[in-house]
């Protein structure tokens, strides 16, 4: 049995900060089991949210810039998770933070500079795990289903809930997975003109009513009808959505989005056998979304322990790092549609 000690980074598009969590993975025949030793949340400051929030609006080279400067930013944070928990990991695995996402257009960008990244914490920084994917055609997303297959192998789907929600799942003994729906990034979004960072257990939503004829538009969206693969950005939020908000009620359009992605949600599960999901992500904790998430499925809704929920991504993003490492697959083209499966991600170490 061979035994690995890693960092996974995780940054999401509700801004809610960056992720870290320490994982120790054992490794026998192929078989993968892992243990989260420790986990944090650093939640970003004004300026570093303004920064990632108008990021998608910058010229490219304000964008090389601040592609350093949070490359170095997310260093220092490794540095202060390593001190603060007196280890030193045999390495780091970073998602970044999205910018933008076009794959139709073979474009990713997630930044995060990895060689700023590495001088600052003195360790070896896997990163940029779309763009291998994307240059084959890919969507270049989801990335996670290749940790649920091979880390959560006991349930019939895999959900996440952050910014967008996505779904994996195994069918016909491929492994599928794509983007469901915008998710917090609306609901977040609609909280913050409230005044509030998120609508907490879903409460606002609860008191809301729903309007039929918005979420008849809703989900009349062409994209849900797409099949897979298929990912979401903001873009799509802000082209197709947003607009449909105006001169209505918060609570009403909290209610009417939550019912949207518990119905989206179910009707991306209809097709598979009765069984366990398993729901992380911030959503997992918002008691209201799971409860019409329940309502609408046939599945049993199971919420794993508060670590699992919040960072799931995390301590895949360091999964696929050690993928990466041992030159294993890391990226499925079942899931993403490219032209053939990737051991993707660049390696980079201190100078």
């Amino acid at each position: 049995m061979s035994e690995h000690l890693a960092i996974g980074l995780m940054s999401g598009s509700s801004l809610d900060g960056v992720d870290l969590a320490l994982v120790k993975f054992q490794s026998e025949n192929g078989k993968y089991g892992f243990n989260i030793l420790q986990s944090t949340t650093l939640p970003y400051s004004a300026e570093w949210e303004n920064l990632l929030s108008e990021a998608f609006h910058q010229k490219p080279e304000d964008l090389t810039d601040l592609d350093k400067a949070y490359g170095e930013y997310l260093g220092r944070q490794v540095l202060r998770f390593m001190q603060d928990n007196d280890i030193i990991p045999n390495f780091v695995a970073s998602h970044g933070h999205t910018i933008f996402h076009k794959p139709e257009e073979h474009y990713t960008l997630q930044i995060g500079d990895g060689q700023a990244l590495a001088n600052a914490c003195g360790l070896k920084v896997i990163n940029d795990f779309r763009s291998e994917d994307v240059s084959k055609g890919g969507q270049g997303a989801p990335l996670v289903p290749i940790g649920d297959k091979l880390l959560f192998s006991e349930y019939e789907a895999c959900l996440n809930i952050g910014g967008i929600a996505n779904v994996s799942y195994d069918q016909n003994g491929q492994r599928i997975a794509y983007d469901i729906c915008i998710a917090n990034q609306a609901l977040n979004y609609l909280a913050n003109q409230k005044g509030l960072k998120y609508d907490k257990d879903g409460l606002l939503a609860r008191n809301g009513a729903i309007d039929e004829a918005l979420l008849a538009a809703l989900n009349s969206n062409a994209f849900f009808k797409q099949k897979a693969p298929k990912s979401l950005g903001r873009e799509f939020f802000e082209a197709e959505q947003k607009h449909l908000f105006k001169g209505k009620d918060i609570s009403d359009l909290l209610a009417t989005f939550t019912e949207h992605i518990a119905m989206q949600i179910e009707e991306s599960l209809k097709a598979l056998p009765k069984g366990k999901l398993l729901i992380t992500g911030g959503g997992a904790l918002n008691k209201y979304l799971v409860e019409r998430i329940q309502h609408h499925t046939i599945h049993q809704v199971v919420i794993p322990e508060k670590q699992i929920i919040e960072y799931k991504e995390a301590l895949v993003f360091a999964f696929l790092g050690l993928l990466k490492l041992e030159g294993k697959t890391n990226v499925l083209c079942s899931v993403t549609g490219a032209e053939s499966d990737s051991c993707s991600g660049k390696i980079w170490n201190a100078q």
